[in-house]
């Protein structure tokens, strides 16, 4: 097996030489989204790097950080491509539900596209608490899975051609939407994912160049922490704690491994 392949596996708890088929995807995508968490501190503490495979393996895999939506998933395209899909990194713009409005910092969301049996997928390992945990089919079909409902609606916009739809468990009554994304453009090299990286370090509303957040899903729901809060949603029920930068730091080691 290859080194990617042995290090994710081992990252995210399955055998080290698995063999990994589009049956188990969602397997993997479960395990990832519970073990690997969606985090900016190195945005925080301006400690970025240029995104290159080499750089992700040993960022996510090798110093067992986490990462954003153009590191996750560049990560899972590189381990896809590893395990013989035919994949594609596309570009996207999430939408803003306070402002009911696709965000300013605009097209930032990297996400995953690959072709199963002349079916396109989505796949995203990178967004934050709203994962799928499955593949999603372009064709419209509503998927469930342990986080929710998800769906993709075809749209003639000129921030993209489809959108990503969700009603989160425990969460969401009616479907909202998740982001915007473009097919026909897919990301076709590093200065893309390096001009993202960019934006989100630097532009001023960007989400991530604020403050601390680290989150993953759990067996039972999700556990969100930044540097004033730490919230634990379990089955449903929410709770709430206030801390300062000392529990901070215990937190992230003791739930996150950071």
């Amino acid at each position: 097996m290859k080194k990617l392949n042995s290090l994710f596996h081992k990252r995210i708890g399955m055998l080290e030489n698995e063999k990994i088929t589009f049956e188990k995807l969602a397997d993997v995508l479960e395990k990832t989204a519970q073990n690997i968490p969606f985090e900016n501190l190195n945005i925080i503490a301006n400690k970025t790097c240029d995104i290159t495979k080499e750089n992700l393996i040993d960022k996510i895999l090798e110093r067992n950080e986490g990462g954003l939506c153009y590191e996750l998933n560049t990560l899972f395209y590189f381990y896809l491509m590893e395990n013989g899909f035919n994949a594609t990194l596309a570009s996207g713009v999430v939408y803003n539900h306070s402002a009911q409005e696709y965000t300013k910092v605009g097209r930032t969301h990297v996400t995953i596209l690959f072709n199963h049996k002349d079916q396109i997928y989505l796949i995203d390992t990178g967004f934050g608490s709203n994962l799928p945990l499955k593949p999603v089919p372009l064709s419209g079909e509503t998927i469930s899975s342990n986080n929710g409902e998800f769906r993709i609606k075809k749209v003639n916009s000129e921030l993209g051609d489809y959108v990503l739809e969700m009603k989160l468990k425990h969460k969401d009554t009616e479907w909202k939407i998740g982001y915007i994304f473009d097919s026909r453009k897919p990301i076709l090299d590093a200065a893309n994912l390096n001009e993202i990286q960019t934006i989100i370090e630097e532009h001023p509303e960007s989400s991530f160049n604020k403050n601390p957040l680290i989150t993953r899903l759990t067996n039972n729901g999700n556990i969100t922490l930044t540097n004033t809060t730490f919230t634990q949603w379990v089955d449903g029920n929410v709770s709430k704690e206030t801390i300062d930068y000392v529990k901070f730091k215990e937190l992230a080691k003791q739930h996150f491994r950071m």
